[in-house]
């Protein structure tokens, strides 16, 4: 008996170690995911971890219900609202994300950075989070930036209905200053942008409708309200150009300057794109062709898109980005359209500048099939970025339109409305019934990476893996780590926060500017923001690389739905070497800082301010 005990207690402490073996074991190994990182830093430099819950975040967005006359095709035309941006509002040193949604009642959040990694929704305390209220419209976008020059970025969200502005409080809140400031009563728009036009050192104000501003999309008289056309379509909503008057007003000077547009814009983007000082504005839009006005010396616009090559084929567009893709410091603009094999193929466009036209305009060459960054699904948002510091910059692209049943597809449907005559088109009554089918639906995501001569898809290998419906999509370095993290807005679906890990020995730096510009004192300086600001680095890895350039311009709002952050992150690879940044400021002036020290941010106020 003794014997059978002493034989049992002998297989228990066996089984026992045994099994301690196992856990120690694999306790040991790296999960799943932390291999795939390891592997992903090491081919790739990089890898993407999703962490919104992680960091607080919990917000998912929902789509408008519109009228009635709409309801049989309501996620086709109600599914183009999710919006993100990302700003320092309270001037803390650390970057907070603003999210939108559109559904009556649904409540916008303004996550602020609590410098831990951690975010809180401030939006209802600030007083920016009730904003899609019965009878004013949607929220589909916002944009920031200082109009008024004392030190603080407001805000703006534009809305299918009435937009909406609110003067920052010095980061303790924010009043609502709408009706102040002489904003239109109703603008249907996807679109907005922040520039100073005319170089008076106050920023202006332009925003892109969708729909004509004269349709109440609650309480619609007629069906008769869709695109005339799916090539050419020019009864969509009118553009604004609101000059700031300096008194907190703006005034309508659109038709003064030139801008005629009626096109069904979803993107804009405006920079110095003719190297003549002044800011130019490029349209993305649905159904036609792009639009690129150059401006004119600050006094008018010239709508040019033909003669610099980017607005010859009707497409579907939804995006427009810049970005130095080729390190010769020279923005490429990109813009998104549709692909879907079988189905349609659009192809999404890279303009790439390649010279000059007869008159001095850019003339831009499309190289996106080139690069290989040409076919990304139903694209949306898109934004360039180094996500791996190696020093070239990287693409990331959202896509997909409307996932419902998996084994049900519009695109039948969807092909026959399209192809029918002008009338039929234009009558949403025609429009084959929805229902619960999909319209390219559940699409994995494009990461594209540079690798110096093109660009290769790498999303699924550095975890990106999300298949929702992603409309913007924004990078910013939110955790002062020196490597930009991803955030995505999904169209019914979650906000996401991919935080980024780059393989070590990759270094990195940062401009924050800040324009002379004070209230009162706009005239030949810089507006605060600095916006319209360009930086161009120049730099070497090793001590005998080649010398390396690279442009970069503070934009504010640009991309589908979406604004970078003003700060301005530039990776340079191993062992850097930088030579100069030399910045041209909007006022005209130009600033060379020589050998700037790496791995920091450089914080840079306008000289003679």
């Amino acid at each position: 008996m003794i014997a059978a005990i002493k034989q049992i207690l002998v297989t228990l402490v066996f089984v026992a170690l045994l099994v301690l073996v196992v856990v120690l074991d694999r306790a040991d190994r790296p999960a799943e995911g932390n291999i795939a990182a390891e592997e992903s830093l090491k081919r790739y430099g990089f890898y993407l971890t999703e962490s919104a819950g992680a960091c607080g975040i919990d917000f998912l967005h929902g789509s408008p219900v519109l009228d009635a006359k709409l309801s049989h095709i309501m996620p086709v035309v109600a599914a183009m609202s999710a919006s993100v941006s990302v700003v320092d509002f309270n001037g803390d040193g650390l970057l907070d994300l603003y999210v939108i949604d559109s559904k009556e009642g649904g409540q916008n959040c303004l996550y602020r950075n609590r410098g831990d990694g951690t975010f809180e929704d401030v939006a209802a305390a600030m007083g920016v989070a009730n904003l899609n209220r019965h009878g004013t419209g949607a929220c589909t976008g916002a944009i920031w930036a200082d109009y008024d020059n004392d030190g603080f970025p407001d805000l703006f969200v534009y809305r299918w209905g009435r937009p909406e502005l609110f003067h920052n409080q010095q980061g303790r809140g924010f009043e609502r200053v709408t009706e102040r400031a002489n904003l239109p009563a109703r603008v249907n728009a996807n679109a907005a942008c922040w520039l100073d036009y005319d170089r008076d050192g106050r920023l202006d104000l332009f925003i892109a409708g969708y729909w004509p501003e004269s349709l109440d999309l609650w309480n619609l008289s007629t069906s008769q309200v869709m695109p005339e056309s799916f090539e050419y379509a020019k009864n969509g909503g009118r553009k604004y150009l609101l000059r700031n008057r300096g008194d907190g007003t703006f005034e309508d000077v659109t038709e003064k300057v030139g801008i005629k547009s009626t096109r069904w814009t979803l993107g804009v983007v405006a920079a110095d794109l003719c190297g003549t000082g002044y800011p130019d504005i490029v349209l993305a839009n649905d159904y036609g062709v792009s639009e690129f006005y150059a401006n004119k010396n600050g006094e008018r616009f010239e709508e040019v898109g033909q003669e610099v090559g980017i607005g010859v084929t009707p497409k579907s567009g939804m995006n427009a980005s810049l970005g130095d893709v080729l390190n010769r410091g020279q923005l490429a603009i990109y813009v998104s359209n549709i692909t879907e094999g079988g189905n349609l193929v659009q192809g999404n466009n890279l303009w790439v500048p390649t010279g000059k036209t007869r008159n001095g305009y850019p003339r831009y060459l499309n190289q996106a099939g080139t690069l290989n960054v040409e076919r990304g699904g139903w694209s949306w948002g898109t934004r360039f970025g180094d996500l791996n510091n190696d020093g070239r910059l990287d693409l990331y692209l959202t896509n997909g339109y409307i996932s419902a049943a998996r084994n049900k597809s519009y695109w039948y449907d969807y092909g026959k409305i399209a192809g029918g005559l002008k009338g039929l088109i234009r009558d949403a009554k025609y429009w084959p019934p929805i229902g619960d089918q999909s319209l390219a639906g559940y699409q994995p995501k494009c990461l594209w990476l540079n690798r110096g001569g093109d660009f290769s898809d790498v999303a699924a290998a550095v975890g990106v893996a999300d298949t929702f419906d992603g409309r913007a999509v924004v990078l910013g370095d939110l955790f002062n780590r020196g490597v930009l993290d991803a955030v995505v807005a999904n169209q019914n679906g979650p906000l996401l926060l991919y935080k980024n890990t780059v393989a070590a020995g990759r270094d990195w730096v940062q401009f924050e500017l800040t324009g002379g510009a004070r209230p009162g004192h706009e005239r030949g300086w810089s507006n605060r923001s600095a916006v319209g600001a360009q930086v161009r680095l120049t730099w070497r890895q090793g001590a005998d690389g080649a010398p390396l350039e690279q442009l970069q311009t503070i934009t504010a709002g640009d991309g589908y739905a979406s604004q970078n952050p003003f700060r301005l992150h530039f990776g340079l690879g191993a062992d850097a070497r930088v030579e100069k940044a030399v910045i041209t400021w909007p006022s005209g002036r130009t600033q060379t800082i020589s050998s700037p020290k790496t791995g920091i941010v450089h914080r840079v106020e306008e000289p003679g301010s």
